[in-house]
């Protein structure tokens, strides 16, 4: 069932319930059959799911029901951005009775309830058409091309993107001119490549708006910023033929709308593990480098502006109003969370979620949901909801023999909530909180009655470092960018020491004799 507390939806192994906040707990609405699927509209009015008999739509204000499809074996749903069409997958079968198979990506009308059209998708990447917020614009991918609709008219296509093997693309948020980014991999030598497009015009050489061309790429993550005025591109490989890295090798690529591009230089190897775009879309944080990870925050100009050090982390979330960074280390880490406050680059808390495979930022801003779902994990299924300065004000752990296999907030229309002052203080919660503890080095009885000594350590934590332009006009050096000066400054003291020796000689060669002075010259010369 599904299970909601605050405006987070819980999906369980046998169905759906929805929760009242933390002060509420009692259930309003709730479907004990196997669910499937579900998912909220973008402004959080409506509510849709599948549970294996039928796909329903409810609207989340008093749960009456908005339309109901007789179709049972879907497994993806999507609203469009002004809630008029809802889309449905299935798995892609053939059957005797259809050796072609049957169109399995569905647009329903929700006023109407009517089928508005039926495509073939076997593919469950991109299996979605993308909209523009105003729904003028619908792009699907179609064999290596994209296929353009306007005003959700998905009988006519109103136009197309003729290029080689298009295997991915991102549309841009936001509403008119639309702007897409598409992906060409590399083949026979030549290198792979994303443009940046304005719509309509699509065709002719000077037809992009940016070109970013490189190697090493077997898939990329296009990622545009919040005002749809650049674009960052992670290009990976699988396979790391160096051999230094299990993750194969990452590059991230800058690309903006007035056609500037740049490769973003990281002072570490390693995996890129994270990019995260600030709302304000000015800034973008990456989580990178071999354990223990790099983060680092960078303006439009790819210049570094805060260095958060070294630390167990592999992902960055911003929070919806852009004011708190939370830097996390997930998956095979321990689950430590570093909370920012990013106007004034100030830590605010360090709680831990221990074995945590879902983080969800809630649309307010003040609190965090961490849940251990299933299939990645299968024991110790639950979920916490936190207030970001570390105190968990909700806890819920799944029964025996249940799983979780999935939590949402409830959305809501962008400026509902309001930026509000950080705070540094734990707010109160019967729960407490988990704020990660230090540690001591083992050490052997035999050796514990001895006073202690600095430990040993495999690696030196690097501290934070503002790397932003001083009042002096100054700027922090970064640990390699100072060692790098401090070579310079050596280099210029040595030769600052030669060239007075050269002139005490002189000095000292033109008050001796004929033959000295003669030597000094020649070697003046």
């Amino acid at each position: 069932n599904i299970h909601v507390i605050s405006f987070s939806y819980i999906q369980l192994r046998e169905g759906f319930r929805r929760i009242h906040p933390p002060q509420d707990h009692e259930t309003t609405s709730s479907d004990s059959r196997l669910s499937r699927c579900f998912t909220f509209s973008r402004d959080g009015t409506l509510f849709s799911w599948c549970n294996g008999h039928s796909v329903s739509v409810v609207k989340c204000s008093d749960g009456s029901v908005v339309s109901t499809f007789d179709l049972p074996k879907t497994t993806l749903l999507e609203f469009s951005p002004l809630n008029n069409v809802l889309v449905t997958w299935q798995p892609y079968t053939k059957s005797q009775d259809s050796p072609q198979g049957d169109a399995n990506l569905q647009l329903w009308d929700l006023q109407s309830s009517q089928l508005i059209k039926a495509l073939f998708q076997k593919k469950v990447d991109s299996w979605c058409p993308s909209w523009s917020e105003d729904e003028k614009i619908c792009v699907r991918s179609v064999n290596n091309e994209l296929h353009f609709f306007e005003n959700n008219d998905f009988n006519t296509i109103a136009n197309k993107l003729h290029m080689q093997k298009v295997s991915d693309f991102e549309l841009s948020p936001g509403g008119q001119p639309s702007k897409v980014a598409v992906y060409v991999p590399g083949s026979k030598g030549a290198p792979s490549f994303v443009r940046l497009y304005q719509y309509p015009v699509l065709g002719g050489p000077s037809a992009a708006l940016a070109n970013k061309s490189f190697f090493k790429a077997d898939r990329v993550t296009m990622q545009w910023n919040k005002k749809a005025s650049a674009v960052l591109v992670t290009a990976s490989t699988e396979v790391d033929k160096t051999g230094a890295s299990y993750y194969g090798e990452q590059t991230l690529h800058y690309l903006a709308v007035n056609g500037e591009t740049a490769l973003v230089q990281l002072p570490k190897n390693g995996p890129i593990y994270d990019v995260a775009w600030s709302p304000n879309s000015a800034e973008f944080c990456v989580v990178y480098g071999f354990m223990p990870a790099k983060a680092t925050i960078y303006n439009l100009k790819c210049d570094p502006v805060f260095d958060f050090g070294t630390g167990p982390r592999n992902a960055a979330y911003y929070s919806p109003q852009g004011h708190i960074l939370v830097l996390a280390g997930f998956g095979n880490l321990r689950g430590q969370m570093e909370v920012w406050d990013v106007k004034k680059y100030k830590q605010v808390s360090k709680p831990e979620a221990p074995d945590a495979t879902h983080f969800s930022w809630c649309p307010d801003g003040e609190h965090v949901v961490t849940a251990t779902c299933s299939p990645r994990l299968r024991v110790s299924n639950g979920y916490k909801i936190w207030h970001y300065t570390g105190s968990v004000l909700h806890k819920w752990d799944v029964a025996a023999g249940s799983e979780l296999w999935e939590v949402r907030w409830q959305l809501f229309p962008e400026r509902s909530f309001p930026e509000r002052a950080v705070k540094y203080q734990a707010v109160p919660s019967e729960l407490g909180s988990t704020q990660a503890q230090t540690t001591q080095a083992y050490r052997p009885p035999a050796l514990r009655h001895l006073p202690a000594t600095p430990s040993s350590k495999l690696h030196e934590d690097e501290p934070p470092q503002n790397l932003r332009p001083g009042v002096s006009g100054e700027r922090s050096l970064s640990k390699s960018a100072l060692k790098n000066q401090k070579k310079r400054e050596a280099k210029k003291a040595s030769l600052d020491v030669s060239s007075k020796s050269l002139q005490l000689h002189l000095q000292c060669g033109l008050s001796g004799s004929s033959e000295t002075r003669d030597v000094i010259e020649f070697h003046k010369f």
